[in-house]
Order: C-alpha cells, then sequence, then structure tokens
C-alpha cells in the first residue's frame, strides 16, 4: 500500500523495516529514498507492507489537492509506487503466483513485471492481473511521464501508448501488459468498457460483494490454466 498521509501511523501502529529500506529510486534524474513500513491486522492475521518517501506519500491528501486539482507529480508517485512495491516483493524474496492490480495508481505494475523484471526467476511464473475502477481523471499526466517511466529493459515502443499520458491511454496499457482484466466498479469510463469488450485476454465483469471472493478465485485459476 501507499503509505498517504491520511494513515496514522501511531493509531495503526506503523513501524519502518530497516532491513528492507534504504534504497534509492531514480526518478526524472532525481534520488528518492525508498522507505519500508509494516502493520499487522491481528483478526486477519495479515501484515500490510506500505511504501514511504517524504517526497510523494506525507502530504495529508491523497491524490487532489483541497481544490480538487491533480497533484502534479501523481505520475512519479505512481512510478515510485509501483517500482516500490516490486523491489520490496525482491527484497522479502516472494514469489508471487498473482500480482493484483488495483486502479490506475497501480498501471505500472504490470509492465515493470514483464519488462524489467522479466530475467528475475522470482517472477517467472507470475500472473498479473488488473482491476478498472471508476477513478478517472480529466487531465492528462506530466508531458514527460513516458521517458520518466523507461528504465533498463525497457525500450520507447514498449510505452508508445503514454506519449499521450491520459486515464484511457494508461488502462490500455495497463491492460496490455497483464493476463487478465477485472472490472471493479458498477460503472467505468465508457471508452474503457467498449475496449474491455473487444480484448481477447479474460475479463470478468463487475461482481457484487456477495460473490466476488469466489468469482475472483475462479478468475485466478482461469488465467492459470490459459499460461
Amino acid at each position: 500500500m501507499p503509505r498517504f498521509g491520511s494513515i496514522n501511523e501511531r493509531r495503526n501502529q506503523l513501524h519502518e523495516v530497516i532491513r528492507l529500506s534504504g534504497m534509492n529510486l531514480i526518478i526524472n534524474d532525481t534520488d528518492h529514498p525508498l522507505i519500508i513500513k509494516v502493520a499487522s491486522i491481528p483478526a486477519a492475521r495479515m501484515q500490510v507492507y506500505f511504501i514511504d518517501n517524504d517526497d510523494y506519500f506525507h502530504r495529508k491528501q491523497i491524490l487532489k489537492a483541497d481544490s480538487g486539482e491533480f497533484f502534479e507529480d501523481n505520475d512519479e508517485r505512481a512510478i515510485f509506487y509501483a517500482r516500490g512495491v516490486l523491489e520490496t516483493v525482491r527484497k522479502l524474496r516472494w514469489s508471487p503466483d498473482i500480482i493484483h492490480c488495483h486502479g490506475w495508481f497501480t498501471g505500472l505494475v504490470p509492465l515493470y513485471v514483464k519488462k524489467l523484471f522479466k530475467e528475475d526467476p522470482l517472477f517467472a511464473h507470475t500472473k498479473v492481473v488488473f482491476t478498472v475502477y471508476n477513478d478517472e481523471f480529466t487531465k492528462p499526466l506530466d508531458t514527460n511521464f513516458k521517458k520518466k517511466v523507461i528504465l533498463e529493459g525497457i525500450k520507447s515502443k514498449d510505452v508508445e501508448q503514454l506519449t499521450d499520458p491520459t486515464y484511457v491511454n494508461l488502462i490500455k496499457f495497463a491492460y496490455k501488459y497483464s493476463d487478465g482484466m477485472i472490472i471493479g466498479s458498477p460503472s467505468i469510463n465508457a471508452e474503457v468498457a467498449e475496449f474491455l469488450k473487444t480484448c481477447d485476454k479474460p475479463v470478468l465483469e463487475f461482481q457484487g460483494m456477495e460473490n466476488y471472493v469466489e468469482a475472483y478465485t475462479d478468475f485466478y485459476d482461469k488465467i492459470f490454466d490459459q499460461a
């Protein structure tokens, strides 16, 4: 999870994992320290890891300023988050069967799994599922977004769709590198909805609260069966 500033560290008992922190991620020629924090959900016997950085995640708002305008650096925040998650997985030596990405903010994770870390044995058999929500932004991301995304192993042609970094193009881009898509809201962007009707990869329609767990599990199995 991103450690947005709205998350109360004391109340939720977050603490830094020193052995995982200490790496710098370079974005747009600037170093940004990657800080990893963790908290527990005792009832679920689950640990939640948080991606943190003073430049990107300490403001109280999540994606918009109090004025309602999207933050100008949301593109870099998404890059930092995607890379930070995967670097944390590598440090933990996890080998995930499924990486399930939620919303446009995670839209670069499929690219990095399939291109940046394609030679890493931890991700050799990993499948990526992306869920699209009703989380559209109207103003395109920074015009240099495409350039910032490119790293070793990623070529300009791999990110051609990000030349015009609109919401629709980012969702289509996430689809390109995902193994399947899920519609996570009763209604989504109309152009994206029409696009998904023409897709040749598995797409799961919106599921209600009463049956989504079974539907998602069956969808995961379908993704693996097609591997």
